[in-house]
């Protein structure tokens, strides 16, 4: 089982860690990360892995493996760059790296994603789809109603204006049970089996309004401030009951 430090905080950058073991498919699984597998609708980190001499191995994606049923197993398989195979056959489990994302990428990331939540409060419908990139983010809302583009980005601005705290936090999974209501994704439920569910939290403290709560394994900034300037770039009526709003960077 790869440990997932990202899991708990988003703001590493890079680890010490060592191969637990080399897959078939020429991934790379670490016993500890701070590579964000894609998932959830979250793309996956890219990065380097430092080996022992100095040399590094360029990563091109990250994500969970999978058994013979398509089920997620609890490894990260760090997906190497093409044409990196002298390098690859001198790997050997136990070999010690330091594992390093793309710190630049998995900020637009966070940022997006976070910004995701944000507008599940504007927009409060089931969400039946969703993308989040470096350059874009997109939500498909299960939803009859139009949306107005200017006015889900002036919502936006002022929610990210407003600074409010985020905080990961956790609930039994007989807790989510009894509130199936915080789960927004129509296509994407909540990992079980642990008996606790990740959250993450929108606003709340210190008497301050809930912004939002819902279960999410994903990367996240600790403020909406930090999320900076994005726009609602689109509006889409992609069939008879979903609306598909895209995030833009704005200019």
């Amino acid at each position: 089982m790869t440990e997932e430090l990202f899991r708990t905080d988003a703001y590493l950058r890079e680890c010490s860690a060592r191969i637990a073991r080399l897959d078939d498919g020429g991934a790379i699984v670490l016993d500890r990360t701070v590579f964000y597998p894609m998932g959830g609708g979250q793309a996956g980190d890219s990065g380097a892995l430092l080996l022992a001499d100095g040399r590094a191995i360029a990563i091109a994606d990250s994500r969970k493996a999978r058994d013979a049923h398509g089920r997620p197993l609890p490894d990260v398989l760090h997906v190497p760059e093409p044409g990196q195979e002298s390098l690859l056959d001198a790997l050997h489990p136990g070999d010690a790296v330091v594992a390093r994302i793309d710190w630049a990428r998995r900020h637009k990331l966070m940022r997006f994603h976070t910004a995701t939540h944000l507008l599940c409060h504007l927009v409060p419908h089931p969400v039946d789809g969703c993308s989040i990139t470096p350059e874009y983010a997109r939500l498909d809302f299960h939803m009859t109603e139009p949306l107005d583009k200017e006015a889900l980005t002036a919502g936006l601005a002022q929610l990210v204006a407003q600074a409010h705290p985020l905080a990961v936090g956790s609930i039994s999974e007989a807790e989510l049970d009894a509130n199936p209501a915080l789960v927004k994704s129509m296509s994407v439920q909540p990992p079980r089996g642990s008996g606790q569910v990740r959250t993450i939290r929108i606003g709340g403290a210190d008497g301050q309004p809930q912004i939002d709560l819902q279960p999410c394994g994903g990367t996240h900034v600790a403020n909406t401030a930090e999320i900076g300037p994005v726009l609602v770039s689109k509006v889409e009526k992609k069939s008879a009951r979903t609306r598909r709003v895209v995030l833009g960077w704005a200019a």
